[in-house]
């Protein structure tokens, strides 16, 4: 099989590839040096190998997956949060690894549109491995066009954290469900010197919970049109907008949080510096077991005449998936041997108590030694669900947002320079 990608698509396709092209050797040339055509070698582009939750597990999976194939040979090679962008720098010159895991946001939204990956709806089928997806991860990761990305694997919940053992210090006697309650409890926690809301407002889990509070007056489809357009002018969007400045200049969020990273915001929740925080499941999981002990799990609360009837959380099914490269097609049996592994019940159950990760696979297994990422899963209808908007905002506008996002928490900006900063990062992007 060839794909159609070229350069020139690359660009056409508006997913910030210049860039990419235009790296210098520095973090392309290990992919494309050890780009390996053995067909006993599988290449695998995986963000699993550095600290992110999981990595030992996967580690442990391919030396496992060796033993049973021991004519076959995984071979991984290791990126962060550049792993897109060093992919397609080794698509370009058509020597890109065969498998890649990695998330759906942002630049890999184009990837197969682009012909840089595969539709892989017809392996799944004839693997066999349809039945093993949740049909909602199967959702997520199918396009417009009725192409399946990739085959979904990691999920995400992202509830809100609470420390009952501050908040009661703090004379807070349950945890905030309503926005005047939250107001509340922040006046309360900042009088003992508590950090109330603590938040990456500089970057992606600032922007997540900004989209999350838009929502309090949004339906799903209005969010949908809301990020999909980035027209931030109806009436429910300026209603949330307008909550999310009240909540921030009530003192809700920790102070500086425009500044401030995911890392401090884990930090400051993991040593009780601040009191609250808007988590994935994967943060969740490295919580301390003193502070752990005494953290309820929820969701954010709502303001009056909200479109939700209860707290609100997020959730992802499309944290990574094992997509499918144009030279992956040249080795499919290598890669169903790989993938059939991975699926299988003994496998992913491994990522789960082992790592506390959750799947976007069917699985009865709970993340036991993982308190909070196990009471998050079992949340059920308990919360209500907003929508993560990374399905719906074009990859051009992703970075802007951000930068809008630290413009939003910034104290004193009033709501219409919130919506301005929001509405320019899809049209300068």
């Amino acid at each position: 099989m060839r794909s159609s990608l070229s350069r020139r698509g690359f660009l056409a396709a508006g997913s910030g590839l210049a860039t990419a092209a235009a790296l210098p050797a520095l973090s392309g040339c290990s992919t494309l040096a050890s780009a390996d055509s053995d067909p006993g070698t599988l290449l695998v582009h995986t963000q699993l190998g550095t600290t992110a939750p999981g990595s030992a597990t996967y580690t442990a999976a391919v030396k496992a997956f060796h033993k049973e194939n021991p004519g076959l040979r995984v071979k991984n090679l290791v990126n962060g949060d550049d792993l897109p962008q060093v992919y397609e720098t080794s698509r370009l010159a058509r020597k890109e690894p065969d498998v890649v895991m990695v998330n759906l946001y942002d630049k890999t939204l184009a990837w197969t549109d682009v012909g840089a990956t595969v539709d892989v709806k017809g392996y799944l089928d004839d693997w066999g491995l349809r039945e093993r997806v949740l049909p909602a991860a199967l959702e997520e990761w199918t396009d417009g066009k009725g192409r399946l990305r990739a085959f979904p694997y990691f999920a995400t919940n992202w509830p809100v954290a609470y420390n009952t053992a501050l908040l009661e210090r703090a004379g807070v006697d349950s945890v905030p469900t309503t926005g005047d309650q939250l107001i509340g409890a922040a006046r309360k926690l900042r009088a003992k010197g508590v950090a109330p809301v603590t938040v990456g407002g500089n970057d992606w889990t600032g922007q997540k919970l900004l989209a999350q509070i838009i929502q309090t007056f949004l339906t799903p489809d209005e969010a949908r049109k809301v990020y999909a357009t980035g027209d931030f002018s109806s009436r429910g969007a300026r209603e949330g907008i307008d909550y999310f400045v009240q909540l921030r200049d009530a003192g809700v969020f920790a102070d500086k949080a425009e500044g401030l990273t995911s890392d401090t915001m884990t930090t400051q929740y993991n040593t009780e510096a601040a009191a609250i925080q808007s988590a994935m499941s994967s943060a969740l999981a490295k919580v301390p077991a003193g502070p752990a002990g005494h953290t309820e799990i929820g969701g954010w609360p709502l303001a009056p005449g909200a479109s939700h009837s209860k707290p609100t959380i997020l959730r992802s099914y499309t944290l990574i998936g094992f997509w499918i490269s144009p030279n992956g097609v040249r080795k499919l049996p290598s890669v169903e041997k790989f993938l059939r592994f991975m699926y299988r019940p003994d496998v992913v159950s491994r990522f789960i108590t082992e790592s506390g990760r959750d799947m976007a696979l069917v699985t009865d297994t709970v993340s036991k030694d993982f308190p909070l990422v196990a009471k998050a899963q079992q949340l059920g209808d308990r919360v209500g669900q907003a929508l993560l908007p990374d399905l719906y905002v074009p990859p051009t506008a992703t970075q802007p947002l951000i930068t809008a996002t630290s413009t939003a928490f910034t104290r004193g900006t009033s709501a219409a320079a919130v919506r301005s900063a929001l509405e320019s990062a899809y049209r300068t992007a």
